[in-house]
């Protein structure tokens, strides 16, 4: 064999082995990046434990009817106002002070709380006009103003009943009712008969408890 033969036959063999030494390299990289994807994938089996599908849940269909709230709100509101219902038959005569104005005050309150009520120290911050309403009306508007003015907060209210000029008789029927009325509500404190410049006989300036 000639000498040119015999080195293109040797530089062949190198080429082919230097092709599968890199054909080596190449499947030993990828046997190597399998083993570690197979390794995290191990890791996370094993932190993870076992994994169990979770169990379905009976579900109402979607269409159902829900069943209509419970009006509790309204049915208190209702109860109260059943609870706090006021008498037609009240008498006030042996629980008004008789003084040159009517006025009343609850037990245990002084005289005095009358007293500065009438020269206007606590200043009205709220009426109601009841005059022209026929009783129920009447009694179920100062209810609800009453029980609405002390959950506002509210201390001195004035009540206009009339003076009853345009009753049978010209007695002031309603006059009476209001004070049997605010008697026997727990939110009022003392009334007293308005001055003349706040309504004078056909109102009346109301005190009522501190919340």
């Amino acid at each position: 064999m000639r000498a040119g033969s015999l080195q293109d036959l040797q530089g062949i063999r190198q080429h082919l082995a230097e092709r599968r030494q890199q054909a080596a390299l190449r499947e030993a990289r990828l046997l190597e990046a399998q083993r570690r994807a197979d390794a995290e994938r191990n890791l996370f089996a094993r932190a993870a434990g076992v994994v169990q599908p979770l169990r379905q849940s009976a579900r109402a269909p979607s269409g159902a009817e829900q069943p209509p709230p419970i009006p509790v709100q309204q049915q208190l509101d209702e109860q109260r106002v059943l609870h706090e219902s006021l008498s037609d038959e009240f008498d006030v005569t042996t629980l008004l002070d008789v003084d040159d104005a009517m006025s009343y005050r609850r037990a245990g309150i002084g005289a005095d709380v009358t007293r500065r009520l009438r020269k206007g120290e606590w200043s009205i911050q709220r009426e109601i006009d009841l005059h022209g309403l026929r009783r129920e009306d009447a009694r179920e508007a100062l209810s609800a103003f009453i029980r609405d003015a002390h959950r506002r907060g509210l201390r001195c209210l004035r009540v206009v009943h009339g003076k009853g000029l345009g009753s049978p008789g010209r007695v002031p029927v309603l006059k009476s009712k209001v004070q049997a009325w605010l008697i026997q509500k727990n939110e009022v404190m003392a009334f007293v008969q308005a001055r003349a410049d706040e309504g004078g006989a056909g109102a009346l300036v109301v005190l009522l408890m501190a919340t």
